[in-house]
């Protein structure tokens, strides 16, 4: 199993940027698809955004298509959300996991969830 974890969160403002990461410990992180979701106080955790294997391939939630962009390095085993334009809404615990398709936008089809940071948008 693959041991996740994030890093990065924090309070910013609304408007502003942050860059979230998360570290995979295996050397088959390249194996996989990896994805991030977020739970906002009182919601169900929902789909963010996911990136193939490679890196080449993208998809992301309506939500946040054109603020944020999931990019990975293989050679350091870690994906990143960079997230622009945020709003209070997006004020929620950042979760990745793996899975094996970047297609992939259910919960249930990811694994080894990692313990998810808090980003706090501010307005």
């Amino acid at each position: 199993q693959v041991q996740l974890v994030e890093s990065g969160g924090g309070l910013v403002q609304a408007g502003g940027s942050l860059r979230i990461s998360c570290a995979a410990s295996r050397r088959t992180f390249s194996s996989y698809a990896m994805g991030w979701f977020r739970q906002a106080p009182g919601k169900e955790r929902e789909f963010v955004a996911a990136i193939s294997w490679s890196g080449g391939s993208t998809n992301y939630a309506d939500s946040v298509k054109g603020r944020f962009t999931i990019s990975r390095d293989n050679a350091k085993n870690t994906v990143y959300l960079q997230m622009n334009s945020l709003n209070p809404e997006d004020t929620a615990v950042y979760y990745c996991a793996v899975s094996g398709s970047y297609r992939n936008t259910r919960e249930r089809q990811y694994d080894s969830w990692g313990p998810g940071p808090q980003v706090t948008v501010s307005s």
